[in-house]
Formats: C-alpha cells, structure tokens, sequence
C-alpha cells in the first residue's frame, strides 16, 4: 500500500481510510505488488502479452516440428514433440473454489418451450 499508493495501512486501523476505499485500493493494486504475489504466485507476474508470447514460441516450435518430419527420411527415427514454454499455474480464489459449476444449460423441454 505504502510503495503503490502513498497510504499507510494503520491509516485504516485509525478510521482515516475506510474499509471501501481499503478493498478498491487491494483489489486495484498493481501486478508486481506483494499482495499479487502471494495471492497468485508467479502467474501474477505474467501478463497477457507474455501468454500470447508463449504461446506464439510454442506454435513455431510444433510447425519446424511438423516441417522437419514431413520433410526427413523415410528411414529417419521419428522426431521428439518439442516442449511447451512452461507456464505458471494460477492458484483458483477462494470465490472459485466454493462456487457451484454453471450448469449445462436449458434442457430439451425448455428448448422446445422457448422455440415453440
């Protein structure tokens, strides 16, 4: 709180930061806050361009894979599968955890009603 935005956090011990504006600030902090961290581990330090990234490597590593194997000998051992960029693997929230799965949808007779 004190490196991102300046505020003690004994400010909302004290009554000058209410518990509204706290959440606001945690849930809106940065991703290389120590509060991301420990919630997320290494995946909060990953953002959306570094998945793409990775993926895009991995997509270039199994098309050499694909043009190397179409184009060796018959008589060639056949290639390894190249291996993925490895990715961290984000923890679920506790939100997540408890939630109930989404249900599979409408069943036929709702459909049949709907579309009359």
């Amino acid at each position: 709180m004190l490196r991102h935005y300046g505020l003690d956090l004994l400010d909302w011990h004290r009554g000058e930061l209410s518990s509204r504006r706290l959440s606001v600030l945690l849930r809106h902090l940065p991703r290389d806050s120590a509060v991301a961290r420990e919630l997320h581990g290494e995946a909060a330090e990953w953002s959306v361009s570094d998945h793409l990234l990775a993926t895009a490597v991995d997509q270039l590593a199994e098309a050499n894979w694909m043009f190397a194997t179409v184009n060796q000998d018959e008589d060639a051992e056949p290639l390894e599968y190249p291996v993925p960029v490895s990715r961290p693997v984000a923890e679920p929230a506790a939100e997540e955890l408890t939630a109930e799965p989404p249900s599979a949808g409408p069943g036929p007779a709702q459909l049949a009603s709907f579309f009359g």
